[in-house]
């Protein structure tokens, strides 16, 4: 099976964690996949940068400021993407909405992570500990991390996998996230294993894995 090469896309000061995992994964040999590059928007600093370059994977610092357009920095990174063959996309704390042709362009090919059970608590806005936080003050008891495909829109795309944590008396946005987090770490290469391995497809919303 020929391997798949990925790119991992941030956007801002990530800490990197959760591709970390990814490019773990692919070098243990996990996900039959190379992590071909790593491109931070907006991202100098940020220390996920640093955990590329200590992996050995190449890194790719875009100032989205520099381009006339939203269209102008698509095609940029398009073709950063193409000229790398990359097959798949993993959004690693991208936090900028995708244009209709760039996501045409990766239909199905594109994969995000929320830290919360997709449809709810998600969307523009609900990111980082102000999911945590939203999940409890509205009292839930379930919460949890969601891999999908994503498209044009914030947290949208066709649901690849979801593993539920529960909410537990005393917990607080730190406590809940860091047990989230821990099957986020979990999740990602699940579903990105999924996809190199050819078992993913994808049928409207709905995504079903191939034994």
């Amino acid at each position: 099976m020929k391997s798949v090469r990925l790119a991992g896309l941030l956007s801002g000061p990530r800490s990197g964690s959760t591709l970390q995992s990814v490019m773990d994964a692919c070098k243990q040999g996990d996900i039959p996949a190379e992590m071909a590059a790593v491109i931070g928007v907006n991202a100098a600093g940020a220390y996920a940068m640093e955990r590329a370059e200590i992996s050995g994977v190449e890194r790719i610092f875009i100032d989205a400021c520099s381009f006339a357009d939203e269209g102008a920095y698509h095609a940029h990174l398009r073709r950063l993407l193409e000229e790398r063959g990359v097959g798949l996309i993993v959004l690693c704390g991208y936090m900028r909405r995708l244009s209709p042709d760039f996501v045409h362009a990766y239909m199905n090919r594109i994969m995000n992570i929320h830290p919360a059970l997709i449809p709810s608590f998600c969307g523009k806005g609900m990111y980082g500990m102000a999911v945590h936080q939203a999940v409890l003050d509205y009292g839930c008891k379930l919460s949890g991390c969601t891999v999908h495909f994503a498209d044009e829109e914030y947290d949208h795309g066709p649901i690849i996998l979801q593993i539920p944590v529960p909410v537990l008396d005393g917990d607080t946005s730190e406590t809940l996230s860091a047990r989230v987090h821990e099957q986020e770490m979990i999740a990602y290469p699940r579903a990105i294993r999924w996809f190199a391995e050819g078992r993913l497809s994808v049928e409207g919303r709905r995504v079903r894995v191939r034994e």
